[in-house]
């Protein structure tokens, strides 16, 4: 059987949800840490594996993959009956429905919650200004997404149903960095939202990634 290589960085929120995913999935894979201040990421070696020279990048076999959530949705598919059941076999519908939430994150929740990221994480780590105009401004932005998510998570336990699934697993790395910002507050004054944080965050999955980001802090 093939090796599975997942090329990254420990920063990187996108190399965070595929190794979210391979921990769950309970599979053996290979980690090769991609040295980006060093500019390995632009190296030949590296952009034939990803074009955008943008971590991470999947390797199984002769099969790449280089968006994240390709990837995880891959995993999920490909190593089904291991670890966490992370999609909705079934009718149509129910797929519908996880696909839907997935949609919600990449395209509702992740444009503003990436920018804060990067102004409230990012920037101070490499000792840049904050701009105060654009955390306010998306600040808003997400506030109007997690007022949806309250209303969703007051009647399932999880987004796209009762139990946990990659439309959850994908939030895992930018609501994790912003509980450690200002934008906290809009996540604790949620109740339901508040709940679902605590406890995809507590996932043992999780936690072996957050060791790994604590190395490179």
């Amino acid at each position: 059987m093939a090796v599975l290589k997942l090329h990254g960085n420990p920063l990187s929120t996108a190399t965070q949800r595929v190794l979210a995913c391979l921990y769950e999935k309970d599979v053996d894979f290979e980690f090769v840490d991609v040295d980006m201040k060093a500019g390995e990421h632009k190296s030949e070696k590296f952009l034939s594996l990803n074009p955008f020279g943008q971590v991470p990048a999947f390797e199984e076999g002769d099969l790449k993959l280089f968006e994240s959530r390709a990837t995880t949705q891959y995993i999920a598919q490909e190593y089904s009956d291991k670890g966490t059941q992370l999609l909705l076999p079934g009718s149509n519908k129910t797929m519908a429905v996880l696909q839907l939430w997935k949609e919600v994150e990449a395209h509702q929740f992740d444009p503003p919650a990436t920018k804060l990221v990067y102004e409230l994480r990012y920037k101070p780590f490499f000792g840049m200004t904050t701009d105060s105009a654009v955390v306010e401004e998306n600040e808003a932005k997400l506030a109007k997404v997690l007022d949806v998510y309250e209303a969703r998570l007051a009647e399932s336990k999880y987004l796209a149903c009762d139990h946990f699934t990659l439309a959850d697993l994908h939030h895992l790395p930018t609501v994790q960095y912003l509980m450690g910002s200002s934008a906290k507050k809009l996540f604790d004054s949620r109740p339901h939202v508040s709940a679902w944080v605590a406890d995809i965050t507590a996932r043992p999955s999780w936690t072996k990634i957050q060791d790994m980001v604590k190395q490179k802090f």
